[in-house]
C-alpha cells in the first residue's frame, strides 16, 4: 500500500470515527445523563490514553511555564465547543447539528481576514454566501417550522469556540510544543471545567448499566483517541488540505447515524441546505488548489488569436 493510499484511508477513519458522536452520546442522554456528565467521562477516560499515546512515542508531561497560559485557554475553548455542541443534541437532530458546526473552517477564513489582516477571496466570499443559503435552508422547513434557536445559537457558539482553537493553536508559543502534548493538556484543562460546574452544582449522573459504559469508553476511544491518531497519521501522508476535505465526511457520518440507527429524517429542503454547507465549506478549505486546477483545466483551451482586419 503506498504512503498516499494510507493517508486516504487513515483521513476518512479520522472524520468518520469524529462522527460516531451521535451513536454513543445519544443513547446516554435516553438514559438520563446530562451534557456535562457526559463530557467529564469522556475527557476522563480520554486523558489516559492520550497519556499512553504520549508515552508510547517517547514524550513526558513537561512543559515550559510559557505556554500554561495557551494550553488553558485552548482548554476553556475545546471545552465550551464540546459542551455547546453536545447541548445542542437535546434541541434538534444530531446530523443537523454536527453540519452547522462544520462551518467553522469559514469562521477561521473570517478570523484570519479581520483580525490578521489576511487578503479574503472572491471564492470565500461566495463560499460564505453559499453556506449562510444552505443554513438558512435548515433553519426553516418548508411548512414554516424552523430548527430550535436555543439550538442553533449552541452550535454556532461551538462552531466558534473551535474555530478560534484552531487559531489559537497555532500560537507561535506552541510552536515546539508536540502536538500530542497539547491535545493532552487540552483535555486536562477541558475536564477541569466540567469537574468545576459539577462541583457548583451540576447534577453528576453515572452511567448505571454496562452498556452504558461501554458507549462512555467507546466515545473517548473512537471520536476521540483514534480520530486523532488517524488525523495526525493523515496530514503526515497527505497533508493537512486533503484531510481537512476529508472532514466533510464527519456530518455525512453523522446524518447517515441519525437516518439509519435514531429514525431521523430529512426533507428535501434540508438535503439541499446540507449539500450547499459540505459544497461551500470543501472550497474555502481546498482554497488555492481548486483555483490552481481550473487554471490548467483553462490553459488545455488557449484563446485563439484575432486576425488583424487592417492590413
Amino acid at each position: 500500500m503506498t504512503s498516499k493510499a494510507k493517508g486516504y484511508i487513515t483521513g476518512i477513519i479520522a472524520a468518520t470515527t469524529y462522527g460516531m458522536n451521535p451513536l454513543f452520546a445519544l443513547p446516554l442522554y435516553k438514559a438520563g445523563m446530562n451534557p456535562d456528565s457526559v463530557l467529564f467521562f469522556r475527557y476522563l477516560l480520554a486523558i489516559p490514553l492520550m497519556w499512553i499515546m504520549l508515552k508510547s512515542r517517547g514524550h513526558d508531561l513537561r512543559v515550559k511555564g510559557r505556554v500554561v497560559g495557551p494550553l488553558v485557554l485552548l482548554g476553556l475553548l475545546m471545552a465550551i465547543s464540546s459542551l455547546t455542541l453536545f447541548g445542542s443534541y437535546n434541541y434538534m437532530d444530531a446530523g443537523i447539528a454536527s453540519t452547522l458546526l462544520f462551518v467553522y473552517p469559514i469562521m477561521v477564513a473570517l478570523i484570519m481576514t479581520i483580525f490578521f489582516k489576511e487578503k479574503i477571496k472572491l471564492q470565500t466570499v461566495l463560499c460564505i454566501l453559499g453556506a449562510l443559503g444552505g443554513i438558512w435552508l435548515l433553519y426553516k422547513n418548508s411548512d414554516g417550522s424552523t430548527l430550535s434557536l436555543k439550538g442553533t445559537i449552541l452550535v454556532f457558539i461551538s462552531s466558534l469556540s473551535y474555530a478560534l482553537y484552531l487559531v489559537g493553536v497555532n500560537h507561535k508559543k506552541l510552536q515546539d510544543v508536540p502536538t500530542l502534548k497539547v491535545t493532552f493538556y487540552v483535555l486536562v484543562f477541558g475536564m477541569s471545567v466540567f469537574a468545576i460546574r459539577l462541583i457548583s452544582g451540576v447534577p453528576l449522573i453515572m452511567p448505571d448499566k454496562w452498556y452504558l459504559w461501554a458507549n462512555v469508553i467507546a466515545l473517548a476511544l473512537f471520536p476521540t483517541a483514534i480520530s486523532f491518531i488517524c488525523t495526525t497519521t493523515a496530514i503526515k501522508y497527505i497533508g493537512s488540505t486533503p484531510t481537512a476535505i476529508l472532514g466533510a465526511l464527519e456530518p455525512v457520518t453523522a446524518i447517515i447515524i441519525g437516518i439509519l440507527v435514531f429514525g431521523e429524517r430529512l426533507s428535501p429542503r434540508e438535503c439541499v441546505g446540507l449539500a450547499l454547507i459540505l459544497l461551500a465549506v470543501t472550497l474555502v478549505i481546498a482554497g488555492g488548489k481548486i483555483t490552481a486546477q481550473l487554471l490548467r483545466f483553462r490553459k488545455l483551451f488557449p484563446k485563439i488569436p484575432k486576425k488583424n482586419h487592417n492590413k
